[in-house]
């Protein structure tokens, strides 16, 4: 049994859903073109956040900079996004067999990442297990969070 949960802001309960999961911690076009490219595949999507311990964990102490609840207030405002939730779990529950057992109940059509995903071998063998297809969606080029915060820095 995974240690992580799903808790649901915008529910979603249906089947048969694209899913997504990611921090989105400064939504920008990259993110937008990304979810909206996934969703143009025809799925209902639905998006993961990641919780806030789990990013400062990875992403260092200044991170993130919007709490979890407010960046998945933002994703559920998109009108192409179904369903948001909140992964909650130790930062070091971040294997495939985590996310298998936090997304089995959810019954996913297919799991979505951008391409150079350095976790796309794992989340293609989960999108198996979960008999779900794996969608490698184009990255944006010069879009990302780490940029604006950079580029910001330097202002």
């Amino acid at each position: 049994m995974s240690s992580l949960e799903a808790v649901w802001t915008q529910p979603y309960e249906r089947p048969g859903a694209a899913v997504v999961t990611g921090v989105f911690d400064i939504l920008h076009v990259g993110h937008v073109r990304y979810l909206g490219a996934v969703a143009a595949r025809g799925l209902p999507l639905v998006v993961g956040v990641e919780d806030d311990p789990r990013v400062r964990a990875w992403k260092g102490p200044t991170r993130p900079f919007n709490p979890s609840a407010e960046r998945a207030e933002v994703l559920a405002a998109l009108r192409f996004v179904a369903g948001v939730f909140i992964v909650t779990g130790p930062p070091e529950a971040h294997g495939p067999d985590d996310y298998i057992d936090l997304l089995a109940p959810m019954r996913p059509a297919a799991l979505a990442h951008t391409a150079g995903d350095p976790h796309a071998g794992a989340r293609a063998a989960a999108a198996a297990i979960l008999g779900a297809d794996c969608w490698e969606m184009a990255a944006i080029p010069d879009r990302s969070t780490t940029r604006i915060v950079n580029a910001a820095g330097k202002g």
